[in-house]
């Protein structure tokens, strides 16, 4: 569908907008969001970020936190003024922080439900026979005797205790048949 007529307008120049402080303002504003909750909660907008972090106990620049002195040969040992401590008003949120990383870390990494079968089945038709499981006709993605060596000690290491029980029913069937 056509425009009406005249209704579209060449956009100006606007020469009395100053477009460094436009720019400044808008990265100001468009701030990245803190990705920690503990962190996010506690943080106050009006004040700077060196202060929002003294004030909960943390460091922006580590160098500064930790000085490293060095050592001189020999000086005369005079007693080193310290600088004053930064009044932590807001602990809680170290404490959060430590408590968090205290937390024992989640495995999230688990095998697919298709290898574990392919695994199994290929146990449990040829044992320790990589060769014959590289001829087998289940054997889709065509893995070398070496691949399939390798994905039955990936399913090993991942379930250590499935993996025995596994073998052991293995063995108590070989019994029963014999």
């Amino acid at each position: 569908m056509p425009k009406a007529k005249g209704k579209t307008r060449r956009q100006k120049f606007g020469y009395n907008i100053n477009r460094k402080r436009l720019n400044r303002n808008a990265r100001r504003k468009a701030a990245p969001r803190i990705e920690c909750s503990h962190i996010r909660h506690a943080w106050d907008q009006t004040k700077s970020v060196r202060q929002n972090l003294a004030e909960m106990g943390l460091a922006m620049d580590p160098n500064r936190a930790v000085p490293f002195l060095k050592r001189k040969v020999k000086t005369m040992e005079v007693d080193v003024e310290e600088r004053p401590k930064e009044l932590v008003r807001k602990p809680y949120v170290l404490n959060d922080l430590e408590a968090e990383a205290s937390l024992p870390e989640k495995k999230g990494n688990t095998l697919s439900r298709d290898l574990i079968d392919y695994v199994r089945y290929m146990v449990e038709n040829h044992g320790e026979n990589y060769k014959a499981m590289a001829r087998d006709e289940k054997n889709y993605y065509q893995d070398t005797p070496k691949q399939i060596r390798n994905k039955i000690n990936v399913y090993k290491r991942f379930y250590p205790a499935e993996w025995q029980a596994f073998i052991d029913s293995l063995q108590k069937n070989r019994m029963e048949v014999e």
